[in-house]
């Protein structure tokens, strides 16, 4: 460890104390989650349904696309509606309804004020009370079962081809005949119900319900706890204290008088011979600028659903290629694209790291991975299509077909592949990195040390997505698949991501190794200090209790802190062009790694802790706002890292290539360009109106086909159509000029110096 012992035990003891934290909370999850009662019964003793009723719902939920259509819980897609508010809304109205007829001979809403207030009283009593027996057995009245089949009996129709509901299909972007089995839709019922009954009664020795009151929903008294305010406010004094404090360590403990080292007079990477395993990386890039362009496509497609709902501009194409399916794959890809830039940048490392050398059957090994990857990434994508087409028996569907949860749509078997995929990519790089790690030749390791732990991090930690399985409670579910989405992208990639940047630069001897280790492991530190814990902030109305709401908004404020300084980072990446004239043919990757210091400032940072106080996000869960956060940090973030490795790598491949200027001009500022008119005249506006909606009427209504077929939004959601085109004209340009590179064969003139700026 050497001089920097006190930022390896400080490293070392954040992930200790961190994990314990995710852990011990963990186990309450588990705890805590809203019970499944066995049966469900009236007061005569009518069996309604049961314990595997409501699982059988959840599977059926899941086939049909699950959180690509629509959300539970406020997870999910934005179109239709987030089906836990819109059962409970509208299944509190028909209990009002029928009490209205019952008791007063008229419908509810022709009532005065006083006695409407009256049923509300009555009707928040019964909702709020647990009915939960000793025996898991809860028992509804003989009006609440009513008012339940009556819900039932409406998404029955719904998600069948009832005439009738076609045009409200066409706003939820519904294909027709959803979900054909008439049993299972009615399966499918008794999950919602499940889900909007978790919401609406209270946890047993509390005075919220199992979510934390969420939804807004006006009717049975659902509104923001004291403990949601009291660690919102807490969260925005966290975040302050601690931009105070690394504002302070930043000027004060960071080391101003370090001289920079000569820049060498050709780029030291140029100085290896490609290897067997690096030349046989070029089929990796085809396929991140290939998946990439399919996604972007894709995107395009499923935001035009959200206008014509069963169409594209006149076709019905949704019979073959619904909603559900289009973002499913849209979303899929995309991981899977900037998954391979990542592994694309370590597997041209390794050999670099190894001396320039391939270890035995190293070039295999890269061989076997790619065909790996495009085996999962087709096999998936056929299941997915065949789970949603309903072609796909119902036993196969979670395995083989489509689980339902946002981020890991694809099959558990297809699942398990890709991890097997990414542990052989961890013993590729293990291969390479561990003998320069162990040998000794006196040079300082703590750097290379470090990227060997991220790696690892990045091989064993996606498989924390398989500690859930198809009839798993959904809160637990939730638990665990943040731990990939959240821990597994935001935490150790960002940590990989880092530390490989501060190498290969250290490498080309632009920065000096000591500066380097000492930044990425204070770095590390600040980013797994919040990201760990801040897991959490996605759990807060998923059925858990006030400490994991207490500890996610903490923790999360944190994740923002070290986000502050980026602008400096990007400023010293983009100073490194002037180091020495060879740096001129890196210029576009760096501007990439420029691009994702900005948008992890606001994407990440700014559209980040907008949606992550406790308060806020109680209003904002579900809404367009959370799409501003996804495509500003996955993209702005994740996917201009992976195209920025891209390009580097490419740079290596084939050295006398030249970029074309007016082509990566094109590209880079077309890919900017198109996602701040994406988000700034279309998704931001449209989840701030939801906002408004969400608050003063309750989120059923933000969500609703009444809402959101305003012709405002209507209208918003046309303008997308211009920042989508830049969007897409910018991501052919990218594309295509590494297609150009790839197909380079010819040495080509090398490119002029680049003259130093001046100081």
């Amino acid at each position: 460890m050497g001089p920097y012992k006190k930022l390896w035990f400080t490293l070392i003891g954040v992930c200790i104390v961190m994990f314990s934290l995710l852990g011990y909370y963990g186990a309450d999850v588990y705890r805590s989650a809203p019970p499944i009662p066995a049966q469900v019964v009236t007061q005569n003793g009518k069996l309604l349904f049961g314990k595997d009723d409501i699982l059988d719902g959840q599977t059926a939920w899941q086939s049909v696309g699950g959180m690509q259509l629509g959300s539970i819980w406020g997870h999910g897609a934005y179109q239709a509606p987030d089906w836990t508010a819109d059962w409970l809304h509208r299944e509190l109205t028909a209990w009002l309804d029928l009490a209205a007829q019952e008791q007063h001979g008229q419908p509810y809403a022709q009532l005065d004020a006083v006695t409407q207030g009256g049923l509300r009283a009555q009707l928040q009593q019964e909702y709020r009370g647990n009915g939960v027996d000793a025996d898991n057995r809860l028992t509804v009245s003989a009006r609440r079962a009513q008012a339940m089949a009556q819900t039932a009996a409406y998404y029955d129709r719904l998600f069948s081809a009832d005439p009738e509901l076609r045009t409200t299909r066409q706003s939820f972007a519904m294909k027709e005949d959803t979900l054909p089995s008439a049993e299972r839709r009615e399966d499918m019922t008794q999950f919602f119900f499940w889900t909007a009954w978790a919401a609406a009664t209270e946890r047993p020795g509390s005075n919220v319900t199992y979510t934390n009151n969420w939804p807004h929903e006006p009717l049975i008294g659902n509104a923001p706890s004291s403990e949601n305010v009291v660690w919102s406010v807490l969260s925005v004094v966290i975040l302050l204290a601690g931009i105070g404090f690394l504002v302070w360590g930043w000027a004060f403990l960071r080391r101003h008088d370090e001289p920079q080292p000569v820049a060498p007079a050709r780029d030291p990477l140029t100085a290896f011979a490609l290897t067997p395993s690096q030349r046989g990386l070029g089929k990796y890039l085809f396929l991140v600028v290939a998946l990439f362009v399919f996604q972007v496509f894709l995107g395009g497609f499923t935001a035009h659903y959200t206008v014509e709902g069963q169409h594209f501009y006149g076709i019905d194409v949704s019979q073959w290629f619904p909603y559900a399916l289009t973002r499913t794959w849209h979303i899929q890809s995309a991981l899977f694209w900037i998954a391979t830039g990542f592994l694309a940048v370590g597997l041209f490392l390794a050999p670099l790291i190894n001396g320039g050398r391939d270890p035995k059957f190293q070039r295999l090994g890269v061989d076997v991975l790619f065909w790996a990857l495009v085996f999962v990434c087709v096999g998936s994508f056929i299941g997915n299509y065949l789970a949603i087409a309903q072609k796909m028996p119902a036993a196969w569907n979670f395995w083989l077909g489509h689980q339902g949860y946002e981020y890991i749509d694809l099959g558990r078997l297809w699942q398990i592949l890709k991890w097997v995929g990414i542990l052989l990519w961890l013993v590729l790089m293990l291969r390479g990195v561990l003998p320069a790690l162990l040998k000794k030749n006196g040079e300082d390791k703590n750097l290379l040390a470090l990227l060997t732990a991220s790696v690892g991090a990045i091989g064993l930690f996606y498989g924390a997505g398989l500690f859930y399985g198809e009839r798993t409670s959904l809160t637990v579910m939730e638990y665990w698949r943040w731990w990939v989405v959240h821990l597994w992208v935001e935490g150790f990639f960002e940590v990989f991501a880092t530390v490989a940047l501060a190498f290969v630069f250290s490498s080309m001897g632009l920065v000096s190794r000591s500066l380097a280790t000492t930044a990425s492991l204070a770095s590390a530190s600040l980013f797994l200090l919040g990201g760990i814990p801040g897991t959490f902030h996605h759990l807060y109305f998923a059925g858990t209790t006030t400490p994991v709401m207490a500890v996610g908004a903490a923790f999360s404020a944190l994740e923002v802190v070290p986000l502050i300084v980026l602008g400096h980072e990007a400023w010293e990446n983009w100073r490194l062009k002037t180091r020495a004239p060879w740096m001129a043919n890196l210029k576009w990757p760096l501007l990439c790694f420029v691009a994702v210091a900005f948008w992890n400032m606001l994407g990440a940072g700014v559209f980040g802790f907008m949606i992550n106080p406790p308060i806020s996000l109680y209003y904002v869960q579900g809404l367009n706002t959370t799409p501003v956060h996804a495509h500003a940090a996955l993209f702005g973030v994740y996917g201009f890292l992976a195209l920025g490795f891209t390009l580097m790598v490419l740079r290596y491949l084939r050295p006398q290539f030249v970029f074309s200027e007016p082509l990566m001009k094109i590209g880079f500022w077309g890919l900017n360009a198109g996602l701040v008119l994406m988000i700034a005249t279309s998704l931001l506006p449209i989840g701030l109106i939801q906002f408004h909606a969400s608050v003063s009427e309750g989120l059923w209504y933000a969500r609703s086909e009444a809402f959101m077929q305003q012709s405002l939004l209507q209208t918003l959601r046309w303008v997308r159509t211009f920042g989508d085109v830049v969007f897409i004209v910018g991501a052919l340009g990218l594309a295509w000029q590494v297609v150009l590179g790839l197909m380079s064969r010819t040495p080509a003139p090398a490119p002029a110096a680049a003259q130093p700026e001046p100081a």
